[in-house]
Parts: C-alpha cells; structure tokens; sequence
C-alpha cells in the first residue's frame, strides 16, 4: 500500500531493491509476502480493507482446500469400496472369517447335545437335525414260540421246537422230522429224562428221572451202547443229532413206514408202537415249521 492510501497492484512485479540473491526460491517469498499482506490490512481503512482482507482469506482458503483435497485423495485411494468388497469375497472363500462374518445368529447357531433328550423343553425340534426317534422306536421282531398243540404242554412242546429246529439246520427232510418227534413222544413223552441208573445224568438239567437201565434224554439212547456221553445226551439238539444221523443212514427210509423207520434205529422192544403218534407228531411239526417256511 502507498502512503496515500491507495493499493498497490498485485500483479505488478515487486521491487526489485527489495529482493537479494537468497529469494529465488517460491518457500522463501511466502512469508515476507503474508506479513506484508498483514501490514496493509491492518493500515487500509474502510472498504479497502475489507477487499484486502476478503483476498487473503479466499487464498489462504484455497491453499487449505487444496491440502485437504490431497489428503481426502488419499484417504479415498486408500479405501476402495470395491477392492475391500473384494478382499472381503477372497477372504470368505479361504475360509478366513472376519468380524462381521464370524457373528452367526443364534437361531443358527447348532448346539452340541448328548442325546436327542437335551433339548429345551417347548422347543421346536428340528426335522434336519433331531433323529427320528418314532422310526427309531419300532418294536423288535422276535420269535414267539408256537402255543402247545396235540395235547402237549409247555414243557414237552419246547422239547419239540429243539428236535425240529435241529433237524432243520441239519437239512434233514420233513418226514425225518416227523419221525424223530414221533419217537420221542414214544420214548419219553418229550420229557428230558435223567436215569436212576446212572446219578451223573442227574447232575444235568433234566425233567423227569427213570430207570430203564441207563437210558438218558428224550430218545432214552444208552451211554453204554455208544450213542455218547452222559453229559452229551442230556442235551436234547445233541440227542437229535445222533437220532437223525442214525436214521439217515438206513437206505430208503423215506419211504418206509414211521413204526418201520423209528424202530431200525431205536431197536426196540415194542417197535409197532411209534405209529400211534404219527398224527400227533405230523400235528406238532406243522405247528412248529408251518409248511412253506
């Protein structure tokens, strides 16, 4: 500013008797210039001031606009919405969890139970993950053992179900089946006879005790003619085995009468009496091993 008051021109170049040989440099000329421009405000009345003023502010404004500008650029270049939503993407399918991924609702979240019972009361089960426990609770299949027929009772008809079930697993024919129970209720009643003779045989389970010799078991076969162990005997499957055994190997016994076939193996003294429980044990055998099965 002049001494009359009046502005200098801004654009005019400065005085050069006022720069020395060390103000070539831009830095070095802001300072002197904003005290300068200070000094002149402080002295410009009126309305120069004002205009003087107005034009320092809107210079220093730019200057800071364009520092924050740079800064803002910055900022922006440093977070990218689309390289983050990116990074976010990769991170997802590698299996890295973030913050925001890692929160699972808790309606989701599955909780580790020891048995299907753990649950709440009054929660809903979940048809994916709960087990089906009315499949689950199907009763179990098991063999009822066949009411007593032919005038048998309970007793008598399990030694029955033990000759046929033996006889099957041996895959001995139906009429040997027949024929075995048909001795037995001659021999024994199907009772598990232990002998007077021999007290060992007592030592074993057995249903009733007799004394025809040392006649043992359903089919009252003799240790001593060789059919086997005490021990052996008292077991009704091992008697039917060496019953069965027996008979199959007498040639055509299938073809011979059940009094016939029952008395080449058993050797008996009254041979003619197996044939009156053919119908019986036909009767017993049906009920046991239905035809079919």
């Amino acid at each position: 500013m002049r001494d009359d008051g009046t502005l200098d021109d801004p654009n005019a170049p400065d005085d050069p008797s006022g720069r020395t040989a060390d103000q070539t440099s831009p830095e070095r000329s802001i300072r002197p210039n904003r005290l300068r421009a200070a000094r002149e405000l402080v002295a410009a009345p009126g309305r120069a001031r004002m205009a003087l003023a107005a034009g320092v502010v809107c210079c220093l404004g730019l200057a800071t606009f364009a520092q924050a500008s740079d800064e803002t650029a910055g900022v922006v270049s440093r977070v990218d919405p689309l390289a983050a939503r990116s990074e976010l993407a990769q991170r997802a399918q590698q299996g890295g969890a973030t913050r925001d991924l890692d929160r699972t609702p808790a309606a989701q979240v599955a909780t580790p139970t020891a048995t299907p019972s753990a649950a709440p009361t009054g929660a809903a089960a979940d048809p994916d993950t709960e087990p089906d426990t009315k499949r689950d609770r199907r009763p179990e299949r098991r063999q009822v053992d066949p009411a007593p027929v032919a005038g048998l009772t309970r007793v008598q008809m399990k030694n029955a179900e033990a000759i046929v079930r033996t006889g099957r697993e041996m895959g001995v024919p139906r009429r040997g089946l027949v024929i075995a129970v048909a001795t037995a209720m001659q021999e024994s009643t199907l009772l598990n006879y232990a002998s007077g003779v021999l007290p060992e045989s007592q030592n074993y389970p057995h249903q009733a005790i007799g004394w025809d010799h040392d006649s043992v078991g359903l089919f009252q076969q003799r240790p001593s003619s060789g059919w086997g162990s005490v021990r052996d005997l008292m077991e009704p499957e091992f008697a039917t085995r060496q019953f069965l055994t027996a008979l199959e190997q007498i040639p055509g016994w299938q073809q011979m009468p059940l009094t016939d076939a029952a008395q080449a193996v058993q050797v008996s003294a009254f041979g003619w009496a197996y044939a009156q429980h053919e119908w019986a044990a036909t009767e017993v055998v049906d009920a046991i091993a239905p035809t079919g099965r």
